[in-house]
């Protein structure tokens, strides 16, 4: 009783912090500007690691060590790699251009730069691309859910649905109260949260298993457990191979970056663009090692449950509890150690809540500017843009939990779907925009409606034909995407005069 006491004691503090951060900001919140992208004034430390806290959610804390749980280093480490290279080359080859070229066209929404940026006065490619930022980031949402009511529903044996609910709750609160400002602050204490939590669980679960001998001895154990070519196979104790197509495939998780809007975004709000450097480098180091850690953990935890600590875990709603089962041991060893429990699950909280919030501000911002007023040229004031944002925040909340209602669904496999769907729909067409001058706005619509599409289609169809076709679907999506845009681009009249010149423009900055 004295080990959940303590662990509850530190989550509660945690969560009123976030709250008391949301008031805070709520009152310096004087235009739409604030609201989005928090007047374009972060700095070097909380534009990196807000980023990078955005990015990897509750998939950090709890798929990946599930994934290297179940079948070993391959699968993870291969998905750790490609978004490490991705989130570099997205700093260096992104992240100052996007911002000189919002600034240049006066944009604080992905889908609002993208009409400027091409000239498109109807705003199709607003509407297309908020349409999408909804689709997608409601899945996106459900997956943060979900990972907070298999995170109490473990630990105490409560109701996964009231767990869920409660947790959407909190998160509705301080994003809807403190914008990007409120967002982006949470993000940088949840990013600290998130690494204390991964160094605790990884020296405590180390000294339970026996020591690394063993925990590398129980590995060695498992057939393809240790290898990067071999993937093991838990349910039949066997290794099949993982072949150069299916490296490829996983290392295609890098290309998201290019169109995670939650992460441009961050880009964009970035005070001045020179310290992007300083910002890349702590992004770039926090991800490699966050993301090595994690690792570890899941193989770390095979050990543990091997010396009979926790239960063996079986299948992927299971094996991504494993740092929640740790930090519960942990509990049992006195006050410390359970408070200390609790820092780590607050980690896992922070791990979600940093994205789920984001995700809720792009989407809302999607909906009240960028359909309702951009599109539909609906005449409101600024303060009733940001009630409008608040209401969909709401309202986007609610279907996620709806989605979230299954305890059994795969955290790593949701944000895998809605990862590769921001991927191809928007990846390609960023990219153009940014470096293609001959780049027009049906060249984008175009490519932004093929990949958002094949992600369906291939995952869906193509996929089920199993062999060669059974890859991530991202790959193939983005590469089609591309294709579509160059193609349509190229066959239909070069963009204006007007268009080129503010490209060129903002290339010579």
């Amino acid at each position: 009783m004295t080990a959940q006491f303590c662990i509850i004691f530190a989550i509660i503090i945690y969560l009123l912090m976030m709250i008391l951060i949301g008031i805070n900001y709520s009152k310096k919140n004087s235009n739409v500007s604030d609201f989005y992208l928090g007047g374009r004034k972060l700095g070097p430390l909380v534009t990196a690691m807000s980023a990078e806290a955005s990015d990897m959610s509750s998939w950090l804390l709890m798929g990946l060590p599930g994934v290297a749980y179940l079948s070993g280093i391959a699968d993870a480490s291969w998905t750790a790699i490609g978004l490490a290279v991705g989130t570099y080359i997205n700093w260096l080859v992104v992240a100052k251009r996007i911002r000189l070229y919002s600034q240049a066209t006066g944009s604080f929404t992905l889908p609002d730069f993208f009409s400027k940026r091409y000239g498109d006065d109807k705003n199709l490619l607003t509407c297309v691309s908020a349409i999408i930022i909804v689709i997608f980031f409601i899945p996106y949402t459900a997956s943060g859910f979900a990972a907070c009511g298999k995170l109490f529903g473990t630990l105490f044996g409560t109701n996964y649905q009231l767990a869920m609910i409660l947790s959407a709750i909190i998160i509705v609160i301080y994003c809807t109260m403190g914008g990007f400002l409120a967002v982006s602050t949470t993000d940088l204490i949840q990013s600290i949260t998130m690494t204390i939590a991964l160094f605790v669980v990884i020296l405590f679960g180390t000294s339970v298993a026996g020591g690394t001998d063993a925990v590398i001895a129980n590995a060695k154990e498992l057939p393809g457990y240790l290898s990067m070519f071999q993937m093991h196979n838990a349910a039949e104790g066997t290794a099949s191979p993982y072949s150069f197509l299916t490296i490829c495939s996983t290392m295609a998780w890098g290309l998201g970056y290019f169109g995670m809007p939650h992460i441009l975004l961050r880009f964009m709000a970035i005070e001045d663009e020179k310290k992007l450097k300083i910002s890349r480098r702590i992004a770039s180091v926090w991800v490699v090692i966050s993301m090595t850690v994690a690792i570890l953990i899941g193989l770390i935890g095979y050990s543990i449950s091997k010396a009979g600590a926790i239960p063996m875990l079986e299948g992927s709603g299971q094996a991504e509890t494993i740092i929640v089962r740790i930090a519960d041991l942990l509990s049992s060893h006195g006050v410390i150690p359970a408070l200390i429990a609790g820092v780590i699950l607050a980690g896992i909280l922070a791990a979600t809540m940093s994205t789920a919030d984001s995700q809720l501000l792009a989407a809302a911002s999607s909906i009240s500017q960028n359909l309702l007023q951009d599109f539909f040229k609906i005449k409101i004031s600024e303060k009733a843009s940001i009630r409008i944002a608040r209401g969909t925040v709401i309202a986007i909340s609610a279907i996620a939990v709806v989605l979230a209602n299954n305890p059994d669904s795969s955290v790593f496999q949701i944000v895998s779907f809605a990862w590769a769907g921001f991927g191809a729909a928007f990846g390609p067409v960023v990219l153009l925009a940014l470096f293609w001058k001959r780049s027009n706005k049906w060249g984008a619509l175009a490519g932004m409606i093929a990949g958002g599409s094949m992600i369906f289609i291939w995952k869906y169809g193509i996929a089920r034909l199993g062999g060669a076709f059974k890859i991530y679907e991202l790959l193939p999506a983005f590469i089609f995407a591309l294709i579509v845009n160059v193609v349509v681009s190229l066959a239909t009249a070069a963009p204006s005069k007007e268009v080129t010149d503010v490209f060129e423009t903002y290339l010579e900055q």
